[in-house]
């Protein structure tokens, strides 16, 4: 039977790395993977381990490379790192870095001292080939909520919909989001900032009338904001709160006391252009 394809790579390599600088420090915390494609068949079929660059080498790159280069963010990071592995492997074809940025707030004005955040991550990514580069940015774990301003009604219904209009209720959502560049910016970390901005103040303020409706305007924003960008895809996961009936308790319902629901949820998504 023929192999039809083949990849490998490592996964979620952590690593820190402390900036000492003369007065104060900054720490970058990251999560790398990596993804490695190219003339490998021969592992499969014949167990010929000859092309193989061990993925525990592929971890040793990731400190190494990280140690030797200044780099802002994680974009430059993952650029860095695809280069490395294609101008080292002729027998690769193809070199996808994915890294994850998790935030440390410096507390107060201690030059040493952060405080951990939430559960939100900066994403860069990387892909080169024999061609060219693509990098592209993005936000995971972004956890957003409004207590109004967002309905949903006039929907399609049949014998199966028990669901009843809303002209107000919770919109909760954690915000995924991808973009890639028209060209490469100045500083991809004012892009990120841009952009996270753009969303946020467009999710607060949108008049929405469904997760769709506010999902375009957020991507529009983004991509006003920042004329780098080329497109942008976001993922907004439906994080439903549904009011708990104390009609039982002699209780009215007033929508005050709501049971936020983890599973099941809409899952919402598009890709905004220009």
């Amino acid at each position: 039977m023929p192999l039809l394809g083949d990849a490998y790579g490592k996964g979620s390599v952590r690593m820190s790395k402390v900036i000492r600088g003369r007065e104060r420090h900054e720490i970058i915390d990251l999560t790398v993977d990596v993804h490695l494609e190219g003339d490998l068949a021969a592992a499969y079929t014949d167990g010929d381990n000859s092309l193989v660059l061990p993925t525990d080498t592929m971890k040793n790159t990731v400190y190494v490379i990280a140690a030797e280069h200044e780099f802002e963010g994680p974009e430059e990071l993952a650029a860095l790192l695809t280069d490395h592995f294609l101008s080292r492997n002729a027998h690769l074809d193809l070199a996808r870095v994915t890294v994850e940025q998790r935030s440390w707030e410096r507390l107060g004005d201690d030059p040493h001292t952060f405080l951990g955040s939430s559960g939100e991550r900066r994403l860069g990514m990387a892909e080169q080939d024999r061609e060219g580069t693509l990098v592209q940015s993005g936000i995971d774990g972004l956890s957003v909520l409004r207590t109004s301003g967002s309905a949903f009604a006039g929907f399609l219904r049949d014998e199966y919909t028990t669901l009843p209009d809303k002209e107000d209720r919770i919109m909760a959502t954690t915000v995924m989001a991808l973009w890639d560049y028209l060209e490469r910016p100045s500083s991809f970390g004012d892009v990120w900032r841009d952009v996270r901005r753009a969303l946020l103040d467009t999710f607060a303020t949108h008049e929405s009338k469904s997760v769709q409706h506010t999902l375009l305007a957020m991507g529009e924003a983004g991509l006003a904001a920042c004329p780098e960008v080329g497109e942008i895809y976001l993922q907004l996961p439906n994080q439903h709160h549904l009011p708990v009936d104390l009609r039982p308790f002699g209780i009215a319902n007033l929508d005050v006391v709501q049971q936020p629901v983890d599973e099941p949820f809409g899952v919402i998504e598009g890709t905004v252009g220009r």
